[in-house]
């Protein structure tokens, strides 16, 4: 299977039902909303799936991308699909593990955008977005997109919302940090 993105540009997807990649009316509404803080930004992807926000975010200008996933057959395919469209003056890396788990070990680093997905009936919504905010891992001046149904809102206290938006049955939750 493949994906269409940004420049259209062809990625790999699994087969299945192991991901669940972002609609693409979703994908392209949220990169509207960030287009003035793509370029250059440090973009940390949640629950990456097949990569396909974060190479979205590398063919917008991103610099950094930093994606973890859980699925070991998703692992390939997101570095498959990085590679393809990184650019010369860009990084990433991709990390193996649960979400709840791997945050822990980006302690001390800044992300400008996060994008967050994880399966909708999940319990990983408050945990993570939890850890974000202990972690500080939104920089200051950063967001923090979380995808989820559009009945279900993420609460968390450690993070405010600063916009909602949704489409269809789906639904993208902006948060920031808070600053006292």
């Amino acid at each position: 299977m493949s994906l269409r993105i940004y420049g259209n540009r062809l990625l790999k997807t699994l087969p299945g039902l192991e991901t669940r990649p972002t609609p693409a009316r979703v994908r392209e509404a949220l990169f509207n909303i960030w287009q003035d803080s793509i370029a250059g930004c440090r973009w940390l992807d949640l629950c990456a799936g097949t990569g396909a926000m974060s190479a979205e975010a590398l063919c917008r200008g991103a610099t950094e991308v930093t994606a973890i996933e859980q699925s070991n057959r998703a692992i390939s395919i997101i570095r498959e699909n990085l590679q393809k469209v990184c650019g010369e003056n860009q990084t990433f890396v991709v990390l193996r593990g649960s979400v709840d788990q791997r945050i822990k070990s980006l302690e001390g680093k800044e992300f400008d955008c996060i994008y967050f997905d994880p399966p909708y009936a999940s319990d990983l919504y408050a945990p993570v977005l939890e850890a974000v905010a202990e972690y500080r891992l939104l920089s200051p001046t950063g967001e923090m997109a979380v995808e989820h149904r559009k009945e279900k809102v993420p609460a968390v206290t450690a993070l405010e919302i600063c916009r909602q938006k949704v489409y269809g049955n789906t639904a993208l939750t902006f948060y920031r940090p808070i600053v006292p």
